[in-house]
């Protein structure tokens, strides 16, 4: 199992090359950031973060998790991967969400809440056709590229990991993911979800094996862990502003080491082989959290399996 640290909303973007840093020297596999152009609090751009934590770091992955794919012309998304995936040496990934969880930011650039699924998908064909190299031409409901070639493009396409929760996101990670990243799910939801995504898959003659299953966890560690369960419960309820408590059970990854440990095995006999881990817990607790998570959950969570020992 490959885990990510996710850049917690909220902190300053001026500490993205210290965190990266950090990141990779503790042994994560991923470090990640979100985005949103406005949201209800301080928030970073993926690209632009992920750009500086290239020039930091040396070896850690970088994933976007998750572009609004939605709100950027198609043709400057795809020249924005193209340019990462260039200046980081081939370590960028591509996460890909719809957004909606903050309409005003839609209104703000001019797209039509109803239209990101749509705008979604015709982008993620259009990055396909730019990304392989050579002249392109596009006639689609939101893009017209007339016999145009990006340049520089990477030696290889990022990877694309998709997320979401609901049919239309499965239909879009079977046809362009290699990672399905669903959140806010429990460990049968992880497993019904992924089935249903490879199912999909098949049906457009891909391969089971070309999808690998992950999950997005926003999460806290702590020796207490009735405490830990009060700091996810209010961080989350913060950054949504909506109230967490019924849903921390199912859908937060919460406890002490070694619940949290157990609690990912099971996420991982669900089909996850990638795991987002998301802070989610007061500023002034985020390193103790983090420095907890990295040296007694994670030398338990590799490649090779997870272990609750």
């Amino acid at each position: 199992m490959r885990v990510g640290l996710m850049f917690p909303p909220g902190a300053d973007p001026g500490e993205i090359p210290a965190f990266a840093r950090r990141a990779e020297e503790a042994g994560f596999d991923y470090f990640c950031c979100g985005e949103h152009v406005f949201f209800h609090g301080p928030i970073t751009n993926a690209f632009v973060g992920l750009a500086a934590a290239a020039g930091a770091t040396e070896r850690i992955r970088l994933l976007s998790a998750l572009t609004i794919l939605p709100v950027y012309p198609a043709a400057l998304a795809a020249k924005l991967v193209a340019t990462l995936a260039v200046v980081s040496h081939g370590r960028f990934e591509l996460g890909v969400g719809v957004g909606g969880e903050h309409p005003p930011e839609f209104e703000a650039v001019g797209v039509p809440l109803a239209e990101r699924g749509r705008r979604t998908e015709e982008a993620l064909e259009v990055l396909d056709r730019l990304l392989a190299g050579g002249r392109v031409t596009f006639h689609g409901e939101f893009t017209t590229i007339e016999d145009q070639e990006l340049q520089p493009v990477p030696a290889r396409r990022p990877p694309v990991w998709v997320g979401g929760r609901r049919r239309a996101a499965m239909r879009r990670a079977a046809k362009h993911a290699d990672v399905w990243l669903p959140y806010l799910v429990t460990p049968e939801r992880l497993a019904d979800s992924l089935t249903q995504v490879r199912e999909l898959a098949a049906g457009q003659g891909r391969e089971a094996a070309d999808l690998t299953g992950g999950v997005y966890l926003w999460s806290t560690v702590d020796r207490d862990g009735d405490r830990a369960r009060r700091e996810v419960v209010s961080a989350i309820s913060g950054i949504y502003r909506q109230d967490f408590e019924p849903y921390a059970d199912r859908y937060l990854l919460f406890g002490t080491p070694a619940r949290v440990r157990e609690r990912i095995a099971e996420f991982a006999e669900a089909g996850a082989q990638r795991v987002v881990f998301a802070p989610a817990c007061a500023a002034e607790d985020r390193d103790r959290v983090i420095d907890l998570f990295a040296t007694e959950v994670l030398p338990g969570i590799r490649e090779r399996g997870v272990s609750v020992a």
